[in-house]
């Protein structure tokens, strides 16, 4: 080989090293914003290819292995995918205007789920007349763009289910329904659904979830015989509807978990008469909540009943009152003693144990939770919700009545005293007003007298021996008969006169004057309205 031809063969070695040793690029898929997503959403595929000095690819798209022309760009979404879209993708690149080329990448797996809604109930879905409750509705791992309807369901006279939309469904349309207070008409069976985009496109309808609503006192009773809320199988349960205004139209519905909302006038578990329902040959599927339901529509007196085998506890249908007295016991389906020595549970707690009965005297609302038995060696009983409800009662008329005949005779009572607390006091006003008048007159006297033995003391002085003085007092008609009607009053009174000097110069001379010329008689005659009793005398004395 000459040496001008050496560079030739050099290039064309280098040129084939070169061409070897470029790798080929392998793309990657990436879906946003997950591989699993639900009906409507939206989602983009893109196609990544790393090679250096290749700045344009051009694109292919592969589905479930196989080229698919629904684009040729680097990314491709899907504004509102649909099952259809599902399957796993690939894709691969040529330089645009090159020759080279990517490998295809791994397949990657979309999964379009049809969106379905959860509804739950907080707090609990055994409510008293009056509670607050929240329903909740939502769809698992989507939480944006939704809006939520509500509905009942509903059971037709040729037994299919209907779904009924709640007048007021729009307001919780925010994904929560809530009830204030609840009414006995709110128990039955809800469901609920979730839609978003335009058109909107609707989930499936959600599980359903089953409200009971209790009342005190419930126009329409379920009577259950034998009377407790768990039975054994393979016995005979009647069920049947009181009405308190004897009204006709009552039917028994039930809902149970394996055969849902059923009828009992369907004859398919039951058989019904008028307002009441048998069931012949009771099983585990029988378990559920059966209530008293109108041709109307409305609902009432809803109660749990379990159908078990073995072990049952014997508990009360109704809710129990405060104040009144629970009794538990524990039966046995395969044994002939009614009762057995077993333990009791309250809550999973062990609250009594080898006892044949268990006895709360005074039930109390602390006392409301789920009751269990179990014997150690025949088994334990499902648990069973006991209610408690207030022992207060609406007030009546004839709850009235002792409250008002309490109210009038005390407020007559009380007239009563007011009026002899004024005459007391009138009376008492009146005699010491007369009291006053009568010291005032004595005193007036006691100033007369003493003004008459002055009088008298000037006589004396002036020579006179011997005054009788006659007074005649009318007194006053205001004075009180039962002080001027008593025994004539005597005043005596002994009145010592001190001569002048002239008077002691006159005794000199003339010597001791006899008592009788410086005695002073005085007559008082007092006369009252009644002229009653003599008259008053007073004898004075005077020396």
């Amino acid at each position: 080989m000459e040496l001008s031809q050496l560079p030739l063969v050099l290039l064309l070695i280098s040129n084939i090293y070169s061409g070897q040793t470029e790798e080929t690029p392998k793309p990657t898929v990436t879906i946003k914003p997950a591989q699993h997503v639900f009906r409507g959403d939206t989602v983009t595929l893109r196609c990544d290819i790393n090679a250096e000095g290749v700045t344009s690819w051009q694109y292919s798209w592969y589905k479930d292995g196989s080229v698919n022309a629904f684009s040729d760009k680097q990314e491709h979404t899907f504004s509102s995918v649909t099952e259809s879209d599902a399957g796993k993708y690939s894709c691969d690149g040529g330089e645009r205007g090159g020759s080279r080329t990517s490998h295809r990448s791994d397949e990657v797996t979309l999964t379009v789920s049809v969106p379905r809604a959860v509804l739950s109930v907080s707090p609990q879905t055994w409510l008293t007349e009056g509670d607050p409750v929240t329903l909740i509705c939502e769809v698992k791992g989507s939480s944006t763009g939704w809006t939520f309807s509500w509905f009942t369901l509903t059971l037709s006279s040729d037994y299919r289910y209907h779904h009924d939309l709640l007048s007021d469904s729009s307001r919780g349309a925010g994904g929560n329904y809530t009830v204030t207070s609840a009414a006995l008409n709110h128990t039955g069976v809800y469901v609920c659904t979730a839609g978003r985009g335009e058109p909107v496109d609707y989930t499936q309808y959600s599980n359903t979830q089953l409200i009971c609503v209790t009342g005190v006192s419930p126009p329409v009773s379920l009577i259950v015989s034998p009377s407790r809320t768990q039975h054994f199988t393979s016995v005979s349960l009647s069920l049947s509807c009181e009405d308190q205004s004897n009204s006709t139209g009552w039917t028994v519905r039930r809902y149970t978990d394996s055969r849902g909302l059923e009828d009992c006038s369907s004859s398919v578990w039951g058989s019904q008469t008028g307002s009441s329902c048998t069931i012949r040959d009771t099983s585990t599927e029988d378990t559920g909540v059966y209530w008293c339901e109108s041709e109307s529509g409305e609902k009432h007196h809803p109660v749990n009943i379990t159908v078990h085998s073995g072990v049952i506890l014997e508990s009360p249908v109704h809710p129990v009152t405060e104040g009144e007295t629970l009794t538990l016991r524990c039966l046995d389906q395969n044994t002939t003693s009614p009762n057995l020595r077993a333990d009791f549970y309250k809550d999973g707690s062990l609250i009594q144990s080898q006892t044949t009965e268990m006895i709360i005297s005074t039930v109390s609302k602390s006392h409301e939770g789920f009751y269990s038995c179990k014997h150690p060696e025949r088994g334990e009983s499902p648990k069973s919700w006991i209610s408690v409800t207030a022992s207060s009662r609406r007030s009546g008329p004839d709850d009235l009545s002792p409250v008002i005949a309490g109210v009038t005779a005390g407020l007559i009572f009380f007239i009563v005293f007011l009026v002899f607390l004024w005459r007391y006091r009138s009376n008492k006003g009146g005699r010491s007003e007369s009291l006053s008048r009568v010291s005032q007159q004595q005193n007036s006297r006691q100033t007369s007298e003493q003004n008459q033995s002055e009088a008298g003391n000037k006589t004396l002085m002036s020579g006179t021996a011997h005054i009788y003085d006659s007074a005649d007092a009318t007194n006053s008609k205001d004075i009180s008969t039962d002080i001027v009607s008593g025994p004539t009053d005597v005043t005596y009174a002994e009145i010592e006169l001190k001569p002048t000097e002239k008077q002691k110069k006159k005794k000199e001379n003339k010597g001791k004057t006899s008592e009788s010329s410086d005695t002073v008689y005085s007559k008082l005659n007092l006369e009252t309205h009644q002229a009653a009793g003599s008259s008053d005398v007073m004898n004075a004395q005077i020396k």
